[in-house]
């Protein structure tokens, strides 16, 4: 397992250092990477995703509980440790709250468990982008706001979210070259992502201090914590308590530290967060495993 869950992680630093060393080496444009990224390819990913998922009504509704139970409070505590910290909560509090679930954890399930443990944790990456691109666009534009306001709904990711569900459950009939071109357009924002978080290290170092290391814990170890109380208070058992165990304590999200910069917040906290869970993981994800049974 040990072994499995490096080989899944591996394409993801392969990309990082690649982006790393290309910024060392040639003059890169992140911002107008960012928004390559987040508003041209990964809305077709996420398109092309929910509208060929298999989703269950019950399912749906236990996994959008426990998504939503785990990420209001570790929200909360994110917030409480950046208040007491005088941090900015900004860049710090996306990626304690945001996991990689899908770049990292289809994959893995797929491998682990199949198409059963797959189609389980792609409903649960689906549920918890809704609240990237709602959630996490009001705390990283400061809050409640007419601004936060516009930006969501100028946000093509959000509408990629709404018209992929909606297309889904009005089993609306998609022309076949478009979804064929969603599908290799999307493909591309994976590796885009990594690549962004590794060319972002190469123009700022990467400090790793209290905040970032308690910012991992929240993230991952509270997080396997929550996922456990989530699992005893909607009764999952079987395939779906180990994917909803494991996926809770997976490292933060590659497009949690994206995002900030989409939207002009720097951070001295998202990159090196993203970064150290990614690597711990390769030890807490097979311990995970191992205490989900």
């Amino acid at each position: 397992m040990f072994l499995n869950s490096f080989i899944q992680m591996l394409p993801i630093l392969i990309i990082a250092a690649a982006g790393y060393f290309g910024g060392k080496l040639f003059k890169i444009d992140n911002r107008s990477l960012v928004t390559l990224v987040s508003d041209f390819f990964m809305p077709m990913l996420i398109f092309h995703s929910i509208y060929f998922s298999d989703l269950s009504g019950s399912l749906m509704l236990d996994l959008t509980g426990i998504v939503t139970l785990i990420i209001i409070i570790q929200t909360a505590l994110a917030y409480l440790y950046a208040r007491m910290a005088k941090i900015d909560a900004r860049g710090f509090v996306p990626p304690n709250i945001f996991m990689n679930a899908g770049f990292l954890g289809i994959p893995l399930m797929k491998l682990w468990g199949g198409t059963e443990a797959m189609n389980i944790i792609v409903v649960f990456d689906q549920v918890q982008t809704i609240y990237i691109f709602t959630l996490g666009l009001l705390i990283i534009t400061g809050g409640l706001s007419a601004k936060s306001l516009a930006n969501m709904l100028k946000a093509p990711l959000l509408w990629a979210i709404f018209a992929g569900f909606a297309c889904k459950m009005l089993g609306l009939n998609i022309w076949e070259p478009l979804l064929t071109t969603f599908e290799f357009a999307g493909n591309a924002g994976p590796p885009l992502a990594a690549f962004i978080l590794g060319s972002s290290m190469s123009l700022e170092s990467v400090r790793i201090n209290r905040h970032v290391i308690a910012g991992v814990c929240i993230r991952m170890f509270v997080g396997y914590g929550l996922g456990l109380l989530a699992v005893l208070l909607f009764g999952m058992t079987g395939t779906a308590r180990t994917v909803v165990l494991v996926a809770s304590a997976l490292p933060a999200a590659v497009f949690s530290s994206i995002l900030p910069m989409r939207y002009g917040v720097q951070s001295a906290y998202a990159v090196p967060i993203v970064v150290l869970s990614t690597l711990i993981s390769v030890i807490t994800i097979p311990l995970t495993f191992m205490l989900a049974g």
